[in-house]
């Protein structure tokens, strides 16, 4: 059994992670940490949970966390680095879900997360948690920085049209239209995520500059092989879960006679988790609400020259704690699908 821990199990990221792991048959939950909650029961802050995980929360002090087997950070950026080094000096595995090691510049970290990154020399070592892209890398790593959902959903619009350094698209006028519901603000206490505020409302944010922006561009570079230039443009919608991203993509004269329905459903033949739509469809949010599948869908209108790429996913699961389930999968040899054969909730 794989003994795991779980940094931050408060927020809704930890639930998640509670949530599927304790269905995981491989999987034994030692602990889960909380500096406020230390003491009372996992069960006790989330019901759902009773008859499934019968831990309490203890403090990172009080977790014996260096004999767990790997590590969930499900906490604010800036934590998983200052705890890293040393549990992984143990020989304990370390999936990061927060930023710490998600890009490989510093400056670019300090630029973008307001705080200087206390463990450089780990960044290199790091491995991106995008399954889809770094599989390998990923089954050979101790520590693994998890992609952002929106990064997540971008890049996994794009890969077919990218990878291998393809000339089938103009790779500096990329857009990404994409919305998300209010939990990917996470567990806390905001006005603008208030019940009154978000809902029935819809609003884009982060124009000037969205912190996905440098994550998106440093994978989709890594996966084209060269730089490429996006225009980013996140919006909050009044949903609890789900992202909805819409990509735009001029097509190069090299690429006008390519079948992009067949070139997707090639690429995404043996993945578990992606999931080609028939020609025409448009997926929903409440198609993958609760499970770890992206759905995409490929569009020409007209057969003209524009590309739309159509991908929804969980922003919780997907793009958060189901993705890092499947990587803990990878990287201890399990079947990819344990734990996370969910099929999706509705309504």
């Amino acid at each position: 059994m794989i003994k795991v821990g779980i940094v931050g199990g408060t927020g809704y990221t930890g639930v998640e992670l509670l949530r599927l792991l304790s269905r995981h048959h491989d999987v034994t939950i030692q602990a889960v940490t909380s500096r406020k909650e230390a003491g009372m029961k996992v069960s006790e802050m989330f019901p759902s949970l009773r008859g499934f995980v019968d831990v309490a929360f203890s403090t990172p002090e009080e977790a014996d966390l260096k004999s767990c087997d790997v590590v969930f950070f499900a906490t604010p950026h800036g934590v998983a680095m200052a705890q890293a080094p040393e549990l992984l000096a143990a020989g304990v595995k370390v999936i990061d879900l927060a930023a710490d090691f998600r890009l490989k510049d510093p400056a670019e970290f300090q630029k973008w997360y307001a705080m200087e990154h206390t463990c450089p020399d780990l960044l290199a070592e790091a491995v991106y948690g995008l399954a889809e892209v770094n599989r390998d890398a990923i089954a050979g790593a101790r520590l693994i920085g998890m992609a952002g959902c929106y990064p997540t959903s971008v890049q996994l619009g794009l890969l077919p049209l990218l990878e291998n350094g393809k000339a089938l698209i103009e790779t500096q006028t990329l857009i990404a239209d994409c919305k998300s519901g209010v939990s990917g603000a996470g567990r806390k206490a905001e006005v603008g995520t208030l019940f009154a505020e978000a809902g029935d409302n819809f609003k884009a944010y982060g124009v000037k500059g969205h912190r996905h922006l440098p994550e998106i561009m440093q994978g989709l570079s890594a996966i084209h092989g060269a730089p490429v230039a996006l225009t980013f443009v996140p919006h909050l919608t009044p949903l609890i879960r789900g992202i909805h991203s819409t990509l735009y993509a001029r097509i190069r004269p090299e690429g006008r006679e390519t079948d992009f329905q067949k070139l997707f459903e090639e690429r995404y033949a043996g993945e578990p988790f992606v999931d080609v739509m028939p020609a025409g469809s448009t997926p929903e949010t409440r198609s993958v609400r609760g499970s770890n599948m992206v759905r995409i869908a490929v569009h020409r209108p007209g057969n003209g020259d524009l590309l739309v790429i159509l991908v929804v996913e969980d922003n919780l699961v997907k793009g958060a704690s189901g993705q890092a389930v499947q990587v803990m999968n990878l990287m201890f040899g399990l079947p990819e699908r344990q734990g996370l054969d969910v099929v999706p909730l509705l309504p």
